[in-house]
């Protein structure tokens, strides 16, 4: 009796290793889903995320939900300087070479004058930026230059002397505050008369060539900051000094009539 007490014993166990497989082969499903979901969203970044993080718990990093970032370190460099080398892939390496030169003696000039917080300098795939706040230059409302600030745009104008010929775009910028006076219907007029105005004080200087100068207005259409606060408009208030890369010039060709 004992024997057959234990033989029914023995059959009524069921043998639960076959969990363990299943459970793996359920994890690979998750895991297959997770990359196919971000293989299917429209943000590459999100995916190289993933695809990452994936990476480094396959090759014994830290585990996903312990994981502090997505991206390691080196990983964070290397998009900062890919990030860099974005900036400046619109120009040829000799182009990018005498821009910084200017840039530079731009810098040092800022400087020696305390401009930092007025003007500023940016090198980018359009070519050499500066960038000056209205202030520095204009009374509120008015186009016309100040005098004691039409000496800084003439020292200005020596910056742009170049050995190899360059077009360059003087633009204004306005806030979104509406202006409606005698002389100015709208920013577009301000914007405009203000480019107008200081490129006619740059051209001063014997040593640039008319013919490679245009200005422009673009009104409050261009802002580089938000103009919900005080601080914002002022930024957006400005006029910049656009220095073309070698060769290149503005297209104001008008689209062929079909």
């Amino acid at each position: 009796m004992a024997k057959k007490r234990r033989k029914k014993q023995e059959s009524d166990h069921i043998d639960e290793s076959w969990l363990l497989p299943y459970s793996d082969l359920l994890t690979l499903l998750v895991a297959l889903f997770i990359v196919l979901f971000a293989m299917s969203s429209v943000d590459a970044q999100k995916f190289q995320q993933v695809s990452q993080a994936f990476n480094d718990v396959f090759k014994g990093g830290n585990g996903v939900m312990d994981y502090p970032s997505t991206m390691p370190p080196e990983t964070a460099g290397d998009s900062e300087n890919q990030s860099k080398n974005e900036q400046v892939s619109g120009l040829g390496a000799k182009d990018q070479k005498e821009l910084s030169e200017m840039q530079q003696k731009m810098s040092e000039y800022i400087e020696k004058n305390n401009l930092q917080d007025k003007v500023q300098t940016t090198l980018n795939g359009e070519g050499l930026l500066l960038r000056i706040r209205d202030n520095v230059l204009f009374n509120s409302g008015v186009a016309e230059v100040r005098e004691e600030n039409r000496q800084a745009a003439r020292e200005i104008s020596r910056l742009l002397e170049m050995d190899i010929p360059r077009n360059v775009i003087i633009s204004g910028h306005s806030d979104n505050i509406p202006i409606k006076n005698e002389q100015f219907q709208s920013n577009w007029e301000l914007s405009a008369m203000r480019a107008v105005n200081f490129m006619k004080i740059i051209l001063e200087n014997k040593k640039l060539d008319p013919r490679l100068f245009s200005a422009k207005g673009y009104g409050e259409y261009q802002p580089i900051a938000s103009n919900e606060t005080a601080e914002g408009r002022a930024q957006n208030r400005r006029v910049e000094i656009l220095i073309l890369p070698q060769g290149e010039k503005e297209n104001n060709t008008p689209p062929e009539k079909n």
